[in-house]
């Protein structure tokens, strides 16, 4: 394998990586900004700790209404996207609490503090898996509201193959490029800096923007497109069957689908705009567009992290199960609970009975 140290970044997925003429060119360069960029990643690090402790406890609570209000049974994927999101978090806290505690290891545990802590590995193994899992969820709601005969065929082996799949493309893509490209070399730690060619580096850059930001762009858009059209033609039925006779059951059962709805629009839109940042700066140092900038990798990816910790805030005001257990913890706000459990129990007839009328 061919060396190609970095700029001595840590740089966990944003990969930098110069050639041998590139390194020797930047290194009086790299001496002068040395200690300022130290100081900016401690800063940087302190601030991604606050960001795990937030969003720990904030995913914490909603773990704990999803299963107080029986909601991780019926919405095992969206459950599932929770688990990550507080795994994530805790890891957060855990890896960079570690690196700023400057742990020093000696003989052969320090390899795997480098390629497992230092590299971040851990955290990025879960949050592509999150990033995959918001596929399927988006499949999921797709087929529920336009496809409902086809979503009751949906069997439970299915849904936990997609999360079994979800937690393999992370596995896979963050052991084939920490532990091939990472080392530990005469006490220092090189996360990401020995590939076997440039066009590797650029051929990793290209498949990571590609399949953990495009593919998901793509599906978002189609998905919820779709399913907002086929919201607006049922809402269009139902108006007419409502001037005939209202229906109770059939008014809740569309008002709990639109809101899970707006809750995962609301989740995949705040990825979408998070994510951005990092997959730009990542594509552009992929190509060597941009030199190493530490203010722009500290600033994106920072960007990234706070989405871990908006998704709880977006399911407690949005999504009105949880919305309901979080309001009763609230000792001097009493919060009368309506039943939802038999409403949701005839959603999948209701918009069954609603796509039949359509194509009639």
């Amino acid at each position: 394998m061919t060396s190609v140290p970095s700029s001595f970044e840590h740089l966990s997925v944003v990969i930098t990586a110069e050639t041998a003429n590139d390194v020797t060119q930047t290194t009086a360069d790299n001496v002068v900004t040395s200690s300022s960029s130290r100081g900016m990643g401690f800063y940087f690090q302190c601030a991604v700790v606050v960001i795990g402790v937030v969003g720990t406890a904030a995913n914490a609570l909603i773990l704990y209404a999803l299963v107080a209000s029986k909601q991780h049974t019926k919405h095992v994927l969206i459950f599932h996207q929770n688990v990550l999101d507080f795994i994530s978090s805790l890891l957060l806290i855990i890896t960079f609490s570690l690196n700023l505690c400057n742990t020093y290891l000696r003989g052969f545990g320090v390899y795997w503090f480098c390629v497992l802590i230092q590299t971040e590995y851990l955290n990025w193994v879960v949050i592509l898996a999150a990033k995959v899992n918001l596929i399927f969820v988006s499949i999921e709601r797709y087929l529920k509201v336009v496809y409902p005969i086809w979503s009751t065929k949906l069997r439970n082996w299915m849904i936990y193959s997609a999360m079994a799949l979800a937690w393999i493309s992370g596995f896979v893509h963050m052991t084939t490029t920490a532990f091939l490209t990472s080392d530990f070399i005469n006490g220092v730690c090189y996360p990401y800096a020995f590939w076997n060619s440039p066009a590797s580096f650029i051929a990793n850059g290209i498949f990571y923007f590609l399949y953990f930001y495009v593919i998901i762009f793509i599906v978002f858009i189609f998905c919820y497109w779709r399913i907002l059209a086929a919201i607006r033609r049922q809402a269009r039925v139902m108006a007419g069957h409502n001037a005939a006779g209202s229906s109770i059951p059939q008014t809740h059962s569309n008002q709990i689908q639109t809101n899970v709805i707006k809750t995962m629009v609301l989740v995949s839109a705040s990825f979408l705009i998070c994510d951005l940042p990092l997959n730009v700066y990542y594509l552009l140092r992929s190509f060597q567009f941009t030199p190493a900038n530490y203010v722009a990798y500290y600033i994106s990816l920072f960007i990234s992290y706070v989405y871990i910790c908006t998704n709880p805030f977006i399911y407690a005001t949005k999504f009105d199960p949880v919305k309901r257990i979080l309001l009763s913890l609230i000792p001097c706000k009493k919060t009368q609970v309506q039943p939802i459990e038999s409403v949701e129990l005839a959603m999948g007839r209701t918009a069954a009975k609603g796509s039949s009328q359509l194509r009639k």
